[in-house]
């Protein structure tokens, strides 16, 4: 890493419904990064869309006060561009994007850092774009040979609304999980059980996004695999959730806690490698760069492993799968972070370097 000073950008909180469970996110990430290498500099977006330079946070870390865990989106409103580009004469700028969710985790963002040609962390716009859309992750998995859950796409005023419950219903069978196509979190999701419950689950996903998922409801344990890298990605040892609840909604995600984390998870070592290496193969195929979360379903004595989804933006919280993955198997938070801003660098200079001319 360069000896000039680092300028670290976290980006956090956001207009997309992910908005609190990004500042969660933000808080913790701030107090585990290690303040001799990095210029922290906390930006809030708030619901509106303005940009509010945290001062409060700054000069908490400056001074060393614990940080709440929980950051405010407020302090002084500054320009995106001017903020993030105007201190090029006084140190090198990384931006990290905590942004869950639409407008963050979606392309949108990492399409504006790459016009300011400044270094971020994590996936491209195409790769964050297709994870987002969880309709177009499917299809892309489908193509390169990745094993996933049987699902129907319904996308509003394209499809018809009067044939989707039974159309879905004979392919999939009963139960059914509904899903905004473009969102995370748990945000939106409902476990349907008849077409009545169908029918309004698809309203419910309907008001987050006008592409709807609905998937066959999978008997299975539910194993994530941390990711790290790029062209040659590494895979974390992986880690088993079990839900508190009927499903590992948010309410258990981010409210109640009680879904338990099982890290190792508790499978055949066989199993265990077969999944990292679906996992990197995934990684690969969605064109990931930096981190990514792969959760899949393990059907034991059916199917084996089945793709759920890729998340390029996980929760990154020490309480979170996605670092304490990594910790289990080796890496600390603070050094994850650095390898983070490491690839970001590492993928930057690679992107710059390719001609505009012809």
């Amino acid at each position: 890493m360069s000896s000039r000073p680092l300028r670290l950008v976290v980006l956090y909180g956001g207009v997309s419904a992910e908005h609190d469970v990004s500042r969660v996110t933000a808080a913790h990430v701030l107090a585990a990064a290690d303040r001799s290498k990095y210029d922290l500099v906390p930006i809030g977006i708030a619901k509106d869309g303005a940009w509010l330079r945290n001062d409060k946070a700054i000069a908490a870390v400056s001074d060393g006060t614990p940080l709440p865990d929980t950051l405010e989106v407020a302090g002084t409103v500054v320009d995106p561009l001017t903020e993030l580009r105007g201190h090029a004469d006084e140190a090198i700028t990384v931006v990290l994007p905590l942004l869950h969710g639409p407008h963050g985790e979606d392309g949108t963002v990492q399409g504006m850092l790459e016009l300011f040609k400044l270094p971020y962390v994590g996936a491209g716009v195409l790769s964050s774009a297709v994870c987002m859309d969880k309709a177009m992750a499917k299809i892309v998995a489908e193509q390169a040979g990745i094993p996933q859950c049987r699902w129907v796409e319904f996308r509003d005023g394209v499809d018809d609304p009067e044939t989707i419950t039974t159309r879905a219903i004979d392919a999939l069978g009963l139960p059914v999980f509904v899903k905004p196509a473009n969102l995370g979190s748990s945000v939106g999701i409902t476990k349907a059980h008849d077409e009545a419950e169908l029918d309004a689950a698809i309203n419910v996903a309907l008001r987050y996004d006008n592409v709807v998922i609905i998937e066959e409801a999978v008997t299975g344990r539910e194993i994530e695999v941390a990711v790290l890298g790029d062209t040659a990605p590494e895979t974390s040892v992986p880690g088993e959730i079990k839900p508190g609840s009927e499903f590992y909604d948010y309410e258990d995600k981010y409210v109640t806690g009680a879904a338990q984390l099982v890290i190792p998870a508790p499978v055949p070592e066989a199993a265990a490698a077969e999944v990292r290496e679906l996992a990197a193969k995934t990684f690969t195929a969605m064109r990931c760069s930096g981190m990514a979360r792969v959760d899949f379903f393990y059907e034991e004595s059916g199917r084996g492993w089945l793709l759920n989804e890729v998340n390029t933006i996980p929760g990154f919280t020490p309480g979170s799968m996605y670092p304490k993955l990594w910790e289990a198997t080796g890496v600390s938070y603070p050094d994850l972070i650095d390898s983070l801003v490491t690839f970001a660098l590492e993928v930057h200079r690679r992107r710059v370097g390719f001609s505009t001319e012809h």
